[in-house]
């Protein structure tokens, strides 16, 4: 048996009873996290112009756009344009293995093929964990290899949207090693390029679109390379692959979806998370008066720089400046939706100062493993009177171990969906139909309450 062929005996032989409630709840908890970021990125230029382009190409009508009452696209392109709005934003959730946007593509992706399919919420639930967790272990073999090579996660979300589409298409054994095997083939997104433009968006939407024809063309009998993940020169060798036997082992012991899927509760780059609220915990701890400060300390496993620009000037820059998160939850004692959202924040002078402090310490701890964002950061607070006031975090709020529930999910949904213009009765409709998603007879239920 190839990789891809052990992967896809066991989706294709898991029913949705072999599921545990709580994976189930997170995959709706995913679903309203996307829902919640794609209304935040709608109106961003990368998400019109894709939109533009699919509604330009037009198609077969079969699936729609999120927030749009204009008529349906095909399947593919419809999962692609919904993915890039809720990537834009930057607050869709993550894996905190590799922080991998796996539940964005299998949440897009699922409600798209299922609306064309006429499936219900129950077998969306059932094709997004198990697409969560194909993706999820093959990105586990790559940490940190893929990223030390360049690499984005785009090139092991794409697993996710195959096998959650191949599952609601009802592929066999034999179909679902196929259009494993053509994802393997089917993307390379540059991780530099993902950290400063739009082309993190642009990975994300054709994670969505590469996925789903990939089990569409397996559903057809299209063939492809079995090996390709274990082969010399293969897949995992091309990504640094590690712990091969991992990806396969223990099938359905546990489920990825709950144990390392991560909700983000305020905007911008996982990574930066724990150390924002070990900011604001020191901060807290000390009652620190701003103006006091002398210098701010942060220390993380494997980090010897910041990370993204210093000073950002826009939403890509701030979502991806670490610096930004600590100024601004020292300065104001926590970092939130405001500070993506208010431009007032980027020119804040004592934000600003803060930044300027900021050193990185250039000794921190052995790493415990190879999975640094299940570590966190300790970030210190020294005073001008050369008092200390240190905190450490290792997860975020949102995470399994930092502890995630449906206030701050509904919070979330509550604070971003009006972004879009949506009016207050259908956000009210379209989250009481997620809470209720199993209970879901056809997709219809949720996009009519999405349409402005």
């Amino acid at each position: 048996m190839t990789i891809a062929g052990d992967l896809a005996a066991f989706v294709t032989s898991t029913t949705a009873d072999a599921i545990p409630p709580l994976a189930f709840e997170r995959a709706r908890m995913s679903i309203a996290s996307t829902i919640a970021s794609a209304a935040m990125g709608v109106d961003i230029g990368s998400s019109a112009i894709t939109r533009d382009m699919a509604k330009e190409r037009g198609g077969t009508p079969e699936s729609s756009i999120w927030f749009d009452a204009g008529p349906k696209i095909p399947v593919a392109d419809a999962a692609r344009v919904n993915a890039v709005m809720s990537d834009a934003a930057a607050s869709d959730d993550s894996d905190m293995r590799n922080i991998a946007h796996i539940g964005t593509i299998i949440s897009t992706t699922s409600i798209a093929m299922a609306e064309r399919l006429g499936k219900s919420g129950r077998d969306v639930l059932h094709a997004m964990t198990l697409g969560y967790e194909v993706a999820g272990r093959i990105d586990e073999s790559l940490t940190p290899g893929r990223g030390t090579k360049g690499f984005h996660g785009s090139v092991s979300t794409v697993f996710g949207s195959t096998v959650a589409t191949g599952t609601l298409l009802g592929l066999d054994a034999a179909q679902m090693e196929q259009a494993i095997a053509t994802a393997a083939t089917s993307i390379g997104g540059i991780g530099i390029a993902a950290n400063t433009s739009w082309a993190r968006e642009y990975h994300a939407g054709l994670s969505a679109w590469l996925g789903t024809n990939a089990a569409m063309a397996a559903q057809k009998g299209f063939i492809s390379e079995a090996t390709v993940l274990e082969a010399p020169k293969g897949f995992l060798d091309a990504m640094g692959g590690i712990e091969r036997d991992d990806i396969t082992k223990d099938l359905g012991k546990e489920w990825d979806i709950v144990t390392d899927m991560a909700i983000k509760l305020v905007p911008g780059g996982h990574p930066s998370h724990a150390t924002a609220e070990a900011a604001r915990d020191a901060a807290i701890k000390g009652n620190v008066n701003p103006d006091d400060v002398a210098n701010i300390e942060v220390s993380m496993h494997r980090m010897r720089a910041l990370s993204g620009p210093l000073h950002p000037r826009d939403l890509i820059g701030v979502a991806h400046s670490m610096s930004f998160f600590i100024g601004c939850a020292i300065a104001e004692r926590g970092y939130g939706w405001i500070h993506a959202t208010d431009p007032s924040k980027i020119d804040d002078p004592t934000i600003n100062r803060l930044i300027d402090l900021i050193t990185v310490d250039q000794n921190p701890k052995p790493d415990p493993d190879r999975f640094p964002h299940r570590h966190g950061s300790t970030v210190t607070i020294t005073m001008k009177d050369g008092t200390k006031h240190s905190a450490h975090v290792d997860m975020p709020r949102g995470s399994n171990v930092g502890g995630v529930d449906w206030n701050d999910v509904d919070s979330k949904y509550h604070t971003l969906v009006p972004l879009c213009g949506l009016s207050e009765a259908k956000i009210n409709a379209s989250l009481e139909v997620v809470h209720n998603f199993e209970s879901v007879k056809a997709m219809s239920e949720l996009i009519e309450t999405l349409k402005r």
